[in-house]
């Protein structure tokens, strides 16, 4: 069983060390930093890694900024609809930041 998902699209980001966070919403703020994390792919819960979460803090939609783009790897605007296209009318988010585990 997996701790939290990602989706198939980030996988290649995440092994690599391109993407080191992820913005979710109040359902995933449980996490804390030190936890060691299954990660699977949200399409078929397959594993493909471990992570360990490094810090988690609350954002808005609006304080997003071109470095958190960077950590996930795209831009500004495509990190916006990316959370848009998930969380429909979400504007509270938690900010996960995490690294990989070998």
């Amino acid at each position: 069983m997996n701790d939290i998902t990602f989706y198939q699209r980030f996988e290649a980001d995440i092994l690599a060390g391109r993407k080191t966070i992820t913005i979710r919403d109040k359902s995933e703020s449980h996490f804390k930093p030190g936890d060691i994390l299954r990660v699977g792919r949200f399409e078929d819960d397959q594993y493909f890694c471990t992570i360990e979460v490094l810090s988690v803090s609350p954002i808005t939609l609006d304080e997003l900024t071109e470095q958190h783009a960077k950590q996930e790897n795209m831009g500004l605007e495509e990190l916006k609809e990316v959370i848009r296209s998930i969380y429909l009318s979400e504007d509270k988010f938690v900010l996960i930041n995490f690294r990989l585990k070998n």
